[in-house]
């Protein structure tokens, strides 16, 4: 019998156009010093559908996002996914060059995505809630509505 986790495809993902452009640079400027990362991330931004910086759902994951995700591992987590200078997992800041960053980047709250971790095995996670950054000087984060069919099976 076939293993669903390996055979499922991977879910449809949005990426900004600024997102993408940062995130293509960062992957080939990396790609001599950590390649698995790099070719994890451009084969993510491949497979993402680019849209406007304007019409990127408020519920959709891009760079600064806060994500609450609920992995096959046990407890929901909540991180902010960032830029790897900008990485503290103390603070819950986590780098999008790391397999879980470059997994969440693109997906919306219901959705979920097999990822596989460093030491090789694989992982699935579903995203509960996404929230984006504040605008400059504005000080709270705006949550994305949480549609309903998620809030009533997670």
């Amino acid at each position: 019998m076939q293993d669903n986790k390996k055979t499922r495809r991977k879910p449809n993902i949005h990426i900004s156009q600024s997102d993408h452009a940062r995130l293509s640079l960062l992957a080939n400027t990396v790609a001599a010093r950590n390649p698995e990362a790099s070719d994890e991330l451009l084969a993510e931004l491949e497979r993402a559908r680019i849209v406007s910086d304007g019409w990127v759902s408020a519920g959709t994951v891009r760079m600064g996002s806060t994500v609450t995700f609920k992995p096959d591992t046990g407890d929901r987590k909540t991180i902010t996914l960032v830029f790897p200078g900008d990485a503290d997992i103390s603070e819950g800041k986590v780098s999008i060059l790391t397999p879980i960053g470059t997994a969440l980047i693109g997906l919306s709250a219901g959705q979920s995505i097999t990822w596989t971790a460093r030491d090789g095995r694989r992982h699935e996670l579903l995203v509960v809630a996404v929230s984006q950054p504040a605008p400059k000087g504005c000080t709270h984060a705006r949550p994305a509505p949480a549609p309903q069919t998620i809030a009533a099976a997670v």
